[in-house]
Parts: C-alpha cells; structure tokens; sequence
C-alpha cells in the first residue's frame, strides 16, 4: 500500500527550510502521500532517501508494458482495491483472438477489422488494443504474425504452449514487444529466455490458483519480472474469486507471487456467456481480457464497460467549453446552450443531428456537470451564459442574435436577455424534443 505521510517524514531532512515551496517537512510529507509533489521538488533530500522511499512507495502490483510505440499498454501498478479510493490508473488491455488455421485473407480481412474497431462514446475514441494469434498447432504462428504486423500496429499476443512455434513468431514480431502466452510447468524452462530474450511480458498459466504460485516463485527466482498470470478460471463466479483474491493478496498482504496483473481469456462457446464473462473480468480486475468476439455488437459494449471501470468517479466527464457546429452549420443557424457534461453535450448533439436542423451548441463550463445540477450549485447563471458568449466571440459567427436556453432553467431567461442582449427563446426540457421544437420555430431541416 502507499506509504503513509509519517513514514515518508522519516526519510526527509527534517529541517523546516521551506525549500520545496512548503513550510515544514512534514507538510511536505503529506503533500507526496497525497501525490500532490514530487519528491525531487525537495533539494536536499539524500540519494540513499531517494532510493529508499522510491522502494518502499512501489506499487504492490506490478507495471507490465506491451507493444510499442502509439499503441504501447501499460497495465497493472494499481494500489487501491475500490475505485472511489484513487481511481484506476491503468485500463485492461482488450485482446481478439485470430485462429492461425484460418487462410491467409481471412487472417488479414480480421485484422484489418480490429485495427479500424473505433468507436466514438461521449468523446473518447474506444477500441480493442491487442490482436490475439491463437496457435492451431499447424505451424502458422510466424506466418500469421507476419500478416497481422503488415497490416495492423496493434500489439500481437502469441497464444501458444509450443516454445519452438513462439520462437519463430518473434523473428517476426519480436521488435514490437508482444505478450508471449504462455509458460506453464511444464515449459517455463524453454518460454522464459525467450521472454528475456526479446525483452517481452510472459504469460504464467495453471490449472488452478494454488498451482499458480508455485509457478510465479520459479519464474521470479529465474528472474522474471513482467509476468502476468492466468488461473484458467472460466465460469464467471471462479473469475471472480480468482482475481479478487489475487488483487487482495498482492495490494494487502504484499504477497510477491502474486504482485503482477492477470489474464482471463473467456471462452465460453455462447456470445451472450462470453460477454458476461469479459465484464465481470474487467469490473474485476484483469490486466488483461481475451475474447473472440469480433462483431460491433459485441465489442462496443466491452469497450464501454471498460471506460465506465477506467473513468475517474470524482471528475465528471467533459469537453471542452466552446461553440460547436452540428451539421452544416452556417451563420443562419440557431444556437443551442447547454453545460459541457459530456453525457449531457452529446445527448443534444446526438438529438440536433437526428433532426437534421443545423445548429450551433454553445458549451457552458460547468465542471462537468448537467443542467439542473450546475443551475442549482450556481454554476449555470445567466451571468455564466452572458461570459461564454462574449468569450467565443458567438456575434461574430452567427448573423443573428438568438439563443435557444435549456427548458429546465427557463428561469434564466429575463436576466440573461438583459445581461447578454440577446434575445433568448425556451427549449424544450428534453432534448429529444428538439425536432419538433425545430418545426415550431420555422427551423428546417437540410
């Protein structure tokens, strides 16, 4: 766990010298527990200190990094159990499995696939981050890594227990940092160098939780180090405990054999099973999921679960404040107010596109939350509004002077009108009435 504000005192100077923009050492100390400074802001702090206190505040899991470059994934290095205690800091990795026995363009036509699965959910773009090549055992893993490196830049999983198959693999890959899966007792001896080899993370598989430490302690002792392990839990109740023991073990007992994030490769043989099994793995706490499911209707859901885990629960989503044309937007077009909650935003931008009426929407700062929240806390004024018009320059990108006010603070309206002299028209409450609103305007749709 982290260290607390009094074991880091410990290691400080202890001199009070204010140095570090802080008035006393201990204040000092409580601002690095928080993450709220960084321990070199302090310059007269010893190299041994250093060296102790970056030991000591090591996560109990450990960071494991896949792939390179733009799509390089960090995972593990968590220290909380429960989000609302610091958030997640690192997402799972989402892997799709490609069966190396399927011909050469089915390969390619799966892989190009994945490597264009994006899906666009309140402003974050969403996707799969790992290309899974599971070996049929016809000696078509190297070939199949070849395809899938042409044409994708997704880091690879080499899905085999043959060490011969995953060392032709990585003549081919082996630059790009695959996830090598996996090591099992009986072939550690032969998928470790490898490992070590081309500097890629290893898989540990067992048949069973209490086989898979003794598994981690040899691999540990042979000095590996990005390890991930895989209990080969399938049905969703042994998922769970699994993963929740190992989280618990390793974050609050310090239990080094099983201080590395996991695996769950769900293999259920109905997609609905399939699904329930990667949610509950990813609600609870892989490192990494595998699955095979390559349709739209079942990988946007995953990748939404997974940014509902991943979110931070103390900072609402957001956009940017700011003026955004829907359609083809032009200097006739209305202009639409409302909060940059990005749930809230994209709702009415979603309902201004199905009416087809361009529009303008105008996104108020209100830390992020909706419309009757930011009114009620005092965030949502018409002095607010009245700013954000001047501050984008709005009468400079319309020709009029209109602007359309949420329905649930028409209370806003004859303060605003006289704080920004514009004039100000009531929406309606909800923003899938916004065609018919349109229509009673004389707004047309285009």
């Amino acid at each position: 766990m982290a260290l607390t504000a009094v074991e880091i005192y410990k290691f400080l100077p202890k001199t009070n010298c204010g140095d570090c923009g802080v008035a006393t050492c201990l204040a000092f100390a409580m601002k690095l527990a928080q993450k709220q400074a960084a321990l070199d802001e302090c310059p007269h702090v010893t190299d041994d200190a250093k060296q102790a206190l970056e030991d000591s505040a090591a996560p109990p899991m450990a960071t494991v990094t896949l792939g390179m470059g733009d799509h390089q994934l960090k995972i593990g290095g968590e220290t909380v159990l429960f989000r609302h205690d610091e958030t997640f800091h690192n997402p799972c990795g989402l892997a799709v499995t490609i069966d190396t026995s399927l011909p050469d363009e089915q390969i390619q036509q799966r892989v190009e696939k994945l490597q264009e699965a994006r899906y666009d959910r309140v402003g974050f773009i969403l996707g799969v981050d790992l290309i899974a090549l599971q070996d049929a055992g016809d000696g078509r893993l190297a070939e199949a890594a070849r395809l899938a490196t042409q044409h994708s830049d997704l880091p690879l999983v080499l899905m085999s227990t043959d060490p011969a198959a995953v060392k032709q693999a990585l003549e081919v890959c082996g630059d790009g940092r695959p996830l090598i899966y996996g090591a099992t007792a009986d072939n550690l001896d032969a998928m470790l160098p490898l490992a070590k080899e081309h500097n890629c993370p290893l898989v540990l598989s067992a048949d069973s939780l209490e086989n898979l430490v003794p598994l981690s302690e040899s691999a540990t002792k042979a000095g590996g180090d990005q390890l991930l392990l895989d209990t080969g839990a399938q049905r969703i109740g042994d998922i769970q405990s699994d993963q929740t023991v190992i989280r618990r073990m390793a974050l609050n007992k310090k239990f080094k054999p099983l201080s590395f994030p996991t695996v769950v490769a769900c293999s259920a043989a109905d997609p609905a099973q399939q699904m329930l099994q990667a949610c509950s793995a990813i609600a609870k706490y892989a490192g990494v999921v595998i699955v095979d499911l390559i349709s739209d209707e079942y990988l946007l859901p995953l990748v939404t679960a997974r940014m509902n885990i991943y979110t931070d629960p103390q900072k609402p989503i957001q956009v940017e404040p700011g003026i955004y044309p829907v359609g083809e937007a032009d200097e006739d077009s209305p202009v639409l107010a409302t909060v940059n909650f990005s749930l809230t935003y994209y709702l009415v931008e979603g309902d201004v596109m199905t009416s087809k009426v361009p529009a303008h929407i105008l996104a108020v700062d209100t830390n992020g939350t909706s419309v009757l929240t930011a009114w009620a806390a005092g965030d949502l004024t018409a002095e607010v509004i009245a700013e954000h018009i001047q501050r984008f320059d709005l009468a400079d990108k319309v020709s009029h002077k209109t602007l359309v006010l949420p329905g649930g603070v028409a209370v806003l309206q004859g303060k605003l009108e006289e704080e920004s002299g514009w004039q100000i028209k009531v929406g309606p409450k909800e923003s899938s009435a916004l065609a018919q609103f349109f229509r009673e305007q004389g707004w047309v749709a285009k």
